[in-house]
């Protein structure tokens, strides 16, 4: 553990975080007191009186980050929020107490008690928030260093504008990132997306807080940014002496990040304990299933193919009768998917908006031709050597789709160079790359939805128009794509009945009956069931909502499905039963798959070839074990040595 009294900087004599604190936050912290301390903290629905989060005891060191585990509706957020005294339209604080104990006082400070002005005064300053995502928490419309000013603005950091400016400097460099002028002046839209979390990480941690709350920071981070974010995050709490509870439902990160772990179920701890205990010795049936639900490297245990055994007959009961509730909150994912065999309605349906999945709302219509059937790899492969030049191997037998040259450019900026791929019926490639590697830029351009690509797309040995509304009604119904967002495809206004619809209507060829029927069936398909027809997106769950996007895909009967990180900001359970259904999909019907994702330890999951790109290439091709256990470039090396493991 760090520890700095004072950090001098030019002329400007920075006051360390232990310089700024009082005497009696300094004799709790050698005492072992906590920072934190949640009692029995309960919060019902206003409407009905329904619990949300029932008997929650948490305690907070500072340096200590606790993780609090749990899937989508579990109560992780609401309880986060509480810690901010802050409780959503629509919930009540029904009891218990949140008391934080502040480094500038010698009394503690309850929560759930305090007025709205003297909670402004400590969020911010004394507890801090960062949110999931980072490009909604930044304001568009102002530069990056103006809004790191503007926390230690409102809460009256120093005594001039000068020493405000060099703790901007001073967190920007803690953080990772530049300091200088020309940074500072960047707008939000200018920076990845792991720079824009280092943005709120230095906004949270402006102030020397006391308490902080991340809810989800990495989600939908590719790994190599991830391992940076997790690290800084780590560095940062023990260097200012901050306790962290961090919400997740990624038990991989919490293996790479937490001291301790609480795991929620249906807005209860069931089970709380060091990392090594929970994760190497659980006690409880849902953790064990939470557990067996994370893709590891190895593909040791399949996901979606965890043991039934693990979930108590009680449970199992109870899961179908969560079914048929129309209480979304009192459902989990975990004990109701893949608990039995009933219908996934019985997901959780808690799931916040930021959930993904979905199809094209260009590229479905209908077509019935009949998927070929096969199981041998992607032709075209490559692999690549320690420069990184692709060095082509013998193209497939029989592709499906082949991708030939395939280049793109904004501009002066090449996005993406000679691209060539094949996919086979039966299959599925996993297209891996980081963030603005190029992977969504090349399933667009063969979906059709970027024409102004050079190369070939090949279907069935013809060479396809370039952009989906020149090419015939047959390959847009054979190619099919799945948005990462599902709201893409599924109208808000529409029931996921009549979304389903509009591209047999399209198509044409069936009446009114016959395409309600073919909906119905899809819905099947996607273990939804018929009662889903006359449903809205907003009253499904995100896993839901995910589901009914590939239903939207599938109507027609497509032989090829290219997803666009459908799974990238799913909790691990509702991800198990997508991927299960995709397999189960794929050996019904035969499909050939495009996968782009930037989780390499979905690969052995769902996936019999991998493509690495980087830089606008493929650096490395092949089946999955090959590139695994042998990549061959030093940027797959670095995505495996980046991948959190439990």
């Amino acid at each position: 553990m760090s520890s700095f009294d004072t950090t001098s900087t030019g002329s400007i004599a920075t006051v360390s975080p232990s310089a700024r604190r009082s005497s009696a936050w300094h004799a709790r912290a050698q005492e072992g007191g906590n920072v934190l301390e949640i009692d029995d903290l309960h919060i019902t629905a206003t409407a009905s009186g329904a619990d949300v989060i029932t008997d929650v005891d948490l305690d907070l060191k500072p340096s200590e980050i606790l993780a609090l585990v749990g899937e989508s509706g579990s109560g992780k957020t609401t309880v986060g929020l509480a810690v901010l005294g802050h409780f959503r339209t629509g919930l009540t604080h029904a009891g218990g107490t949140v008391w934080l104990y502040p480094s500038d006082a010698d009394e503690p400070a309850e929560m759930t008690a305090l007025p709205d002005a003297t909670l402004r005064q400590l969020r911010g300053a004394r507890v801090s928030y960062i949110p999931q995502d980072p490009a909604l928490s930044l304001n568009p419309g102002m530069r990056v260093g103006e809004q790191i000013s503007e926390v230690l603005d409102i809460h009256g950091f120093g005594s001039s504008a000068e020493e405000r400016a060099e703790r901007v400097r001073q967190v920007l460099r803690e953080v990772g990132l530049p300091d200088d002028e020309a940074y500072q002046r960047r707008w939000p839209h200018q920076l990845s997306g792991g720079q824009q979390q280092r943005i709120g990480i230095a906004m949270a941690f402006a102030m020397y807080p006391d308490v902080l709350v991340l809810d989800e920071p990495t989600t939908g981070l590719d790994v190599a940014t991830q391992a940076q974010v997790l690290d800084t995050i780590r560095e940062m709490t023990v260097r200012n002496k901050v306790a962290g509870l961090y919400i997740t439902h990624d038990l991989a990160v919490v293996a790479e990040i937490a001291d301790r772990i609480a795991v929620m179920l249906r807005g209860r701890i069931v089970e709380h304990g060091s990392c090594a205990d929970v994760l190497e010795r659980p006690q409880h049936d849902y953790t064990k299933t939470l557990l067996a639900a994370v893709p590891d490297l190895a593909g040791r245990n399949r996901i979606g193919d965890f043991e039934r055994a693990d979930v108590p007959e009680h449970e199992k009961a109870a899961a179908e009768a969560r079914a048929k509730d129309a209480e979304k909150s009192q459902k989990t994912h975990l004990l109701t998917t893949d608990a039995t065999h009933a219908s996934p309605a019985a997901e959780a349906a808690t799931a916040s908006g930021s959930e993904t999945g979905t199809a094209s709302p260009e590229s479905g219509t209908a077509g019935t031709a009949s998927p070929a059937t096969g199981t041998s790899g992607t032709g075209g492969a490559t692999t690549a050597n320690q420069v990184g030049e692709p060095q082509p191997t013998a193209p497939a037998l029989d592709a499906v789709l082949q991708v030939r040259g395939l280049g793109l450019s904004y501009g002066p900026k090449t996005i993406l160079k000679s691209i060539d791929l094949d996919l086979q019926a039966g299959e599925c490639t996993l297209l891996l790359g980081e963030s603005g590697s190029g992977k969504t830029t090349l399933a667009r351009s063969i979906a059709g939805l970027n024409d102004g690509y050079t190369g070939d797309v090949i279907y069935r040995g013809e060479t396809i128009a370039r952009s989906t509304r020149q090419r015939s009604i047959g390959q847009r119904t054979d190619i099919q794509y799945i948005f990462q967002s599902p709201f893409s495809s599924l109208n808000p206004r529409r029931t996921i009945g009549e979304s389903l619809a509009v591209p047999l209507e399209m198509a044409g060829g069936l009446s009114a009956a016959q395409r309600r029927e073919q909906v119905k069936d899809a819905l099947d398909a996607v273990r939804l069931g018929r009662q889903f027809h006359d449903r809205r997106p907003g009253d499904l769950s995100g896993g839901e909502r995910q589901r009914a996007a590939i239903a939207r895909a599938l109507v027609n009967m497509p032989s090829v499905l290219i997803c666009d990180e459908i799974t990238s900001a799913l909790d691990v359970s509702v991800q198990a039963s997508i991927i299960s259904l995709l397999r189960t999909l794929q050996d019904e019907r035969g499909l050939a798959m495009l996968f782009v994702t930037h989780n390499i330890a979905l690969a052995r999951h769902i996936a019999s070839r991998v493509a690495v790109l980087n830089g606008g290439r493929i650096v490395d091709d092949g089946p999955v074990d090959m590139v695994l256990e042998n990549p061959q470039h030093t940027y797959t090396q670095e995505l495996l040595t980046n991948v959190p493991s439990l």
